[in-house]
């Protein structure tokens, strides 16, 4: 191989003319090609915009990125009407072109090392050089751990672009560009190109790779239908051929997603919805139960209440705090209700409880009485609340589980009776109609019962094989969650569980095995859509903001528990600037937005921004690649998937439509099966997808 020196002659084609610290001019020699390079002993494209010059430094050369170049003409033009014997504008045009120092390349052997930075600059002089096919190869392909090929770089010569899976997937992943620029098929891609790498390196069909998409528009179906040695899993809202049925039952809901779903307000119809999910995931619940379990329970249930209420301070607070809490415990005093089965210390514990009642109550019955309670008569009334719920069987254990929001299972039937239960004690009932309704009706939907639904014998451990976790027997695990029928009202629900759980049993699985974690990839399509910038000053948050939240404490802490994000997007400048912020690496494709090309622009270094002007006129596959798994902002021409494996995101053909033959819609079909009407009409629906590719 030659040294660095002796090449540079062979590859000049110019010499510093200027030098700052973000930026290096160029004067080319008047031999320099226009085209293409013959100097070199091959062909060589001449360096285009954004395309890499080496000027050679102590120890190897530095690596430059071109921003322009320009032709200065003469100061004095041609004369009108003189030949100047057929010598044109002398002197003769001088071209020029602008670099920015980007790194160094070092020798290394038979090849080269790049690394980002600048120790040394040039000086006025010092010659340009156009880089071999294999220097270019070596700034491109640069960094450790290369393993998985998505691509080539069409600005350096076609060289392959390869990335670090641990970079790529270890600290997020944003893939932004508009519809139909290719982000689909980019996602799909690095999914696959992933999986077959480490099958490659592995030899062997067990692998321990996760990838969960969240599919909001039913993209995703056939993409990887080719690959028989994955585990690849399809879930639904409805069931039919290599789908199965989408279960997010509804004790997997924690209390923000219930509060979110019911929108519930926090004066009233929190605290009640709150202690109700408490009561009914305590797993205490009887078919027939006893009038002594129905005590227990009630007890049980006060005890809960006023423990509550003393720790918020709304016996002593202000008004009407300790009035709504003094009709509490005449509400209270109306439901004990003594029994003939009650034992003689059963009895005696109520007794003394509604004479202590009694004593509460009266000296507040005055038309201006002081409503006001004191913290030792609270003490007072829970240590004897507790003392009567011992004596009917009950324990401190059993008040309430230790975390509110455990997923114990539970029916919606349950839960609506607890509603109403824990309403009635807390004399809420009726302020909570409108949102017992939005439940009930959740309840009621046909469409979305199977979902919610927990009347099969699903088990915690069993959603998290299936949804999570497969065997490595089983081949590399890809889960495709198609949220495309879910109705508005819980999508965001839905994604948001799934997304929680997800995180919490990874945070669950460390903690088990001592600090190993479970590396896992969760793919959202339509970020925007779910991950939206929202007001963090309102009081209530809605179902939307709810669901971001749940995406912005993952982009904050699922790296260290090996949750990997990956956000799909056309609108970045709607995203939760949280979730934007704490992606380390972005696959930039087409923009045309001005909001979204300035947002993304404050993505990468100011000298390296001119890159970026590139992204409205970026054809389809190619994207920017940048970040932390990048070692500088590179062009990358996506590899190539198949038309058959490609997400189903094509623009319609509509004019072969129009000028096709006549195509028969049988609306019936679709009709019935939307509206329910025949259970034989929804299965030929969905066996016969062939004879209705019209609908695709």
């Amino acid at each position: 191989m030659n040294t660095l020196m002796e090449n540079v002659e062979s590859m000049k084609i110019g010499s510093v003319d200027f030098v700052s610290p973000d930026e290096i001019r160029v004067l080319l020699d008047l031999e320099a090609p226009s085209d293409v390079a013959l100097n070199a002993g091959t062909p060589r494209p001449f360096p285009r915009v954004n395309s890499y010059v080496l000027i050679p430094s102590e120890g190897g050369f530095l690596v430059a990125q071109i921003e322009w170049i320009t032709i200065e003409r003469a100061q004095f033009p041609k004369r009108r009407g003189m030949q100047d014997f057929g010598i044109l504008d002398l002197p003769y045009p001088l071209r020029k072109m602008s670099v920015i120092p980007i790194g160094v390349l070092r020798e290394n052997g038979v090849t080269y090392e790049f690394s980002r930075g600048i120790e040394l600059f040039p000086t006025v002089g010092d010659p340009v050089l156009l880089p071999t096919q294999n220097q270019l190869c070596n700034i491109v392909e640069s960094g450790s751990n290369r393993r998985v090929h998505i691509g080539v770089s069409p600005l350096a010569g076609n060289a392959n672009v390869a990335i670090d899976p641990d970079r790529l997937f270890g600290r997020h992943l944003a893939v932004l560009g508009n519809t139909g620029s290719g982000k689909s098929c980019s996602v799909a891609g690095l999914v696959r190109w992933s999986i077959e790498a480490a099958q490659k390196e592995k030899k062997v069909d067990a692998l321990s790779t996760r990838f969960i998409i969240l599919d909001p528009n039913g993209e995703y179906a056939k993409a990887f239908s080719d690959m028989e040695k994955a585990n690849v899993r399809i879930y639904g809202v409805e069931k039919k051929k290599d789908v199965e049925q989408l279960r997010i039952p509804l004790w997997l809901w924690n209390t923000a997603e219930w509060v979110s779903f019911a929108q519930a307000s926090g004066k009233a119809q929190k605290p009640t919805l709150v202690q109700a999910l408490r009561c009914v995931r305590d797993g205490q619940i009887e078919i027939a139960p006893t009038d002594r379990v129905e005590m227990r329970r009630f007890l049980r249930t006060l005890v809960t209440t006023s423990i509550l209420e003393y720790n918020s301070g709304n016996p002593w607070g202000n008004f009407p705090k300790p009035k709504s809490f003094f009709m509490k415990i005449k509400k209270w005093k109306e439901g004990m209700q003594t029994s003939d089965i009650c034992t003689e210390d059963e009895l005696s514990s109520l007794q003394k409880l509604n004479a202590y009642l009694d004593e509460l109550i009266a000296p507040r019955e005055g038309q201006y009485a002081d409503y006001e309670f004191g913290r030792e008569e609270i003490k007072r009334l829970i240590s004897l609340l507790r003392a009567a719920h011992h004596t009917f069987g009950g324990s401190d254990t059993d008040v309430l589980p230790i975390d509110a929001d455990r997923p114990r299972p539970f029916t919606g039937e349950d839960f609506l009776r607890s509603l109403e239960a824990n309403a009635t004690l807390m004399n809420t009932s009726e302020y909570v109609e409108t949102m017992l309704m939005r439940i009930k009706t959740l309840l009621s939907d046909a469409k979305l019962k199977p979902v919610i639904s927990t009347e099969d014998d699903i088990t915690l451990e069993k959603w998290l094989f299936q949804y999570i976790y497969s065997s490595n027997d089983s081949g590399p695990s890809i889960t495709i969650i198609d949220l495309s029928l879910l109705p508005a009202e819980v999508v965001y629900i839905i994604t948001a569980v799934m997304a929680r759980i997800t995180l919490e049993a990874l945070q669950r699985y460390r903690r088990v095995h001592d600090g190993e974690t479970l590396p896992t990839i969760l793919i959202m399509e339509e970020a925007h859509t779910f991950i939206k910038r929202y007001r963090d000053d309102v009081e209530n948050v809605d179902a939307s903001a709810m669901c971001t939240r749940v995406f912005e404490k993952i982009a904050r802490e699922g790296r260290k528990f090996g949750l990997g994000l990956v956000l799909s997007s056309q609108r970045p400048s709607e995203l939760s600037p949280t979730v934007l912020s704490q992606c380390n690496t972005f696959l930039l494709h087409r923009l045309s937005n001005d909001r979204d090309q300035e947002l993304v622009s404050k993505l990468v270094p100011d000298n390296l921004r001119a890159l970026l002007r590139e992204l409205p006129s970026l054809p389809a596959r190619n994207a920017i690649l940048l970040g932390w798994a990048s070692e500088l902002p590179v062009m990358v021409r996506m590899n190539l998937l198949h038309d058959e494996f490609r997400p189903r995101s094509d623009d319609p053909n509509y004019w072969n439509t129009w000028i096709g033959s006549e195509e028969k819609v049988d609306w019936k079909i679709i009709s019935d099966a939307w509206q329910n009407n025949s259970e034989e009409q929804v299965q030929e629906l969905q066996t016969n997808e062939e004879d209705l590719s019209f609908l695709e």
